[in-house]
């Protein structure tokens, strides 16, 4: 789940512990859920979240938190047939404004003036949830509504994701009653812990937000000194490249190399997988023993990180999944020529 978060109000700080207690306690008598009989299928819960998050205009602020951090900021969205822009201002840590029209984005830095330019895929970006509209996420997911509640004064659903095996979260998710927007969402370790939280703490769905303007905006780019990150795509075989098995549910989504970057090398490779709500994504480059200094697992919320030397190659995975899922993808890939 755009995969790739993502990002304070006091009403939001609370402990995630809390936050899943208060909401525990706020859903409502068992006879407010639907029967069975009467329960959407899982495709039909997140095509309903996914067409809310496209078609929808709405500005609001959201917070995400976890044990590690807490971040908010505040969003603009618009919508004109195919077309859709988004702005994001964070409103912790450095100043910056992210632009996102389709699939170009533009991100400016206020305390230095630089205005970043690249091209990217949305991968599970809240509150658009879902990442690929794929046919198997039913064999991996079950979806039930378990409750009703109220989020930044609307009322919502109550759906609970559940994975079918140990290789991917679990979600719990809030979306709203007349819409079908996801307004919070929480993704839950394999003990139903809760990993990490993002949640509208103010929203107006049906916002008088204009596309148009929202792209002047975008463009405007006087007093920024523009930097372009250029990508290109690539076919992994191509670059020496495989996996031995494939992830269960995992597909290949995309594959990219980057031009020269700080902290990356020349030759870094994004290889990204999905299976429709997660993401992974495998960063290849060669060795350097000056920069790649220790091996290990790294834990932010819900997002875990490896790394690994693999021969004269050093590996990053990166995803919102178990660390045995990052362990699987690592195992598998292998060097298929010199």
């Amino acid at each position: 789940m755009l995969s790739s978060g993502r990002a304070a109000l006091a009403a939001l700080s609370l402990s995630l512990a809390a936050c899943t207690a208060f909401a525990q306690a706020s859903f409502g008598p068992a006879d407010s859920v639907p029967p069975a009989a009467e329960q959407r299928s899982i495709g039909e819960w997140l095509m309903r979240m996914h067409d809310a998050s496209r078609k929808r205009a709405y500005t609001g602020t959201f917070v995400v938190s976890s044990d590690a951090m807490l971040a908010s900021a505040r969003i603009w969205h618009a919508c004109e047939g195919e077309q859709q822009i988004e702005r994001v201002d964070a409103l912790t840590g450095p100043p910056r404004t992210t632009f996102r029209r389709n699939d170009h984005v533009v991100t400016f830095l206020q305390d230095s003036k630089v205005a970043r330019l690249e091209k990217r895929e949305a991968l599970g970006l809240f509150p658009n949830l879902l990442q690929a509209a794929d046919s198997s996420i039913a064999e991996f997911y079950s979806a039930r509504q378990i409750g009703r509640d109220r989020v930044a004064g609307f009322e919502a659903d109550i759906v609970l994701l559940k994975p079918k095996d140990q290789l991917r979260f679990g979600y719990r998710v809030w979306s709203e009653k007349k819409s079908g927007l996801v307004i919070k969402l929480q993704t839950l370790g394999l003990d139903g812990r809760v990993l990490e939280q993002a949640a509208f703490s103010e929203l107006q769905i049906d916002a008088p937000v204009r596309l148009d303007s929202l792209v002047k905006m975008m463009n405007k780019t006087t007093g920024y000194r523009t930097e372009r990150l250029e990508t290109q795509p690539v076919d992994p075989a191509a670059e020496g490249w495989a996996l031995r098995e494939l992830v269960p549910g995992f597909r290949s989504m995309s594959c990219i190399k980057r031009a020269p970057q700080a902290g990356m090398a020349p030759s870094t490779m994004q290889w990204v997988f999905s299976d429709g709500l997660a993401s992974v994504s495998l960063f290849v480059e060669p060795y350097d023993a000056q920069r790649h200094l220790k091996e290990g697992l790294v834990a932010m919320g819900a997002t875990q990180s490896l790394m690994q030397r693999t021969d004269d190659w050093w590996l990053t995975a990166v995803g919102e999944v178990p660390t045995a899922t990052l362990k699987t993808f690592a195992k598998s890939l292998q060097r298929t020529r010199k």
